[in-house]
C-alpha cells in the first residue's frame, strides 16, 4: 500500500514538518515514508514510526504524494532521479529558489503536477507559515488535502510563486531573526540583574504574546506600541533607543538580503 506522503529528504524543515504531523495525528506514522542519503537522518524518522526507504526512486514509487526537502544545491540531481517514477502525481517542493519551470526542467517530464511551499520552523510546534503557490496546477481536491495537513501545523497563505522570494526572506528566515531578538531582550535582562534562564522564559513569552496579541485582536502593530507608551513613560525611552539604533531599518534589510539571495538560489 502506498504511504500517503514520502519525504524526499529529512533535514531540519523535512523533519519539522513530518513531527508535526505525526504528533498532531494529522497522519498516522505509518502513513508516511522518507528517504534521505544521511542514515542518522532515516533512523531519526523511523524513530516516529515512519517507513525509511534506501532510494529516492522506492520512496517515490510507494508514496501518494512526494515533498521534496532537500537542499537547493541537490535539488537538480533529485528531480532527475525521480522524473519518471513521480508521472501522475502530486510533487510537493519546498526546495528554497527553485520555481515551477526549473523543477519541471530538472523532471524532464509535464505529467507531474507542482505544488510549491514555503515552510518554516515553527511547523514543528504548531505555529508555522506555510506560502503555498496559487498557480499551481494541483487538483482541487489536492489543494484542499495539503491545505488540511499544512493549516493543523499553522497557517496557510496562497501567494503568487513570483513573491516566494520575499515569503523566504520574511517567514522562512523570521525564526533567525526572532530568536536574535529574544536573546537581546534576555541579554538586556542579565545585564541588570536576571538569571539568564529567568531572562529567557520572559523574553521568549513577551514575544510570543506580542504576537498573540497582534494575531488576535487584529489590531496594527503600531497601536499596541502606543498602548504600551505611556507619556514620559519606561516604554518610549526603549523606543527611542531602538530608533536610534536604526532597528526597523536593519529588520527589513535582513529581510530585503535574504529576499535577494532567494532569488539566486538556483
Amino acid at each position: 500500500m502506498n504511504k500517503k506522503l514520502g519525504f524526499l529528504g529529512n533535514g531540519n524543515m523535512g523533519y519539522a514538518i513530518l513531527k508535526g504531523l505525526i504528533d498532531r495525528e494529522v497522519l498516522a506514522p505509518e502513513e508516511t515514508a522518507v528517504y534521505d542519503p544521511s542514515k542518522l537522518a532515516r533512523e531519526r524518522a523511523a524513530a516516529l514510526g515512519s517507513t525509511a526507504f534506501e532510494n529516492e526512486t522506492l520512496l517515490a514509487e510507494n508514496s501518494d504524494i512526494i515533498l521534496a526537502a532537500v537542499k537547493p544545491q541537490n535539488a537538480k540531481s533529485l528531480f532527475e532521479k525521480i522524473g519518471e517514477p513521480v508521472k501522475g502525481r502530486l510533487l510537493l517542493s519546498i526546495v528554497a529558489g527553485y520555481d515551477v519551470p526549473a523543477i519541471r526542467a530538472g523532471l524532464r517530464q509535464e505529467q507531474t503536477r507542482i505544488l510549491r511551499i514555503m515552510p518554516n520552523t515553527p511547523a514543528m510546534v504548531g505555529a508555522g507559515v506555510f506560502g503555498l503557490d496559487a498557480g499551481t496546477d494541483a487538483s482541487v481536491a489536492e489543494k484542499q488535502i495539503v491545505e488540511g495537513w499544512l493549516s493543523a501545523l499553522g497557517i496557510v497563505e496562497w501567494i503568487d510563486e513570483s513573491l516566494f522570494p520575499v515569503v523566504t526572506g520574511l517567514s522562512g528566515g523570521g525564526p533567525a531573526y526572532t530568536a536574535l531578538f529574544i536573546e537581546a531582550l534576555a541579554d538586556g535582562g542579565v545585564k541588570y540583574g536576571l538569571k539568564r534562564e529567568a531572562a529567557l522564559r520572559i523574553a521568549a513569552q513577551t514575544v510570543y504574546g506580542s504576537a498573540k496579541l497582534v494575531l488576535e485582536s487584529g489590531a496594527h502593530p503600531a497601536i499596541i506600541k502606543d498602548n504600551v507608551c505611556s507619556p514620559a513613560g519606561t516604554t518610549i525611552e526603549g523606543v527611542q533607543a531602538l530608533e536610534d539604533s536604526a532597528f526597523r531599518a536593519a529588520v527589513i534589510r535582513a529581510v530585503e538580503k535574504s529576499s535577494l539571495r532567494a532569488q539566486n538560489l538556483q
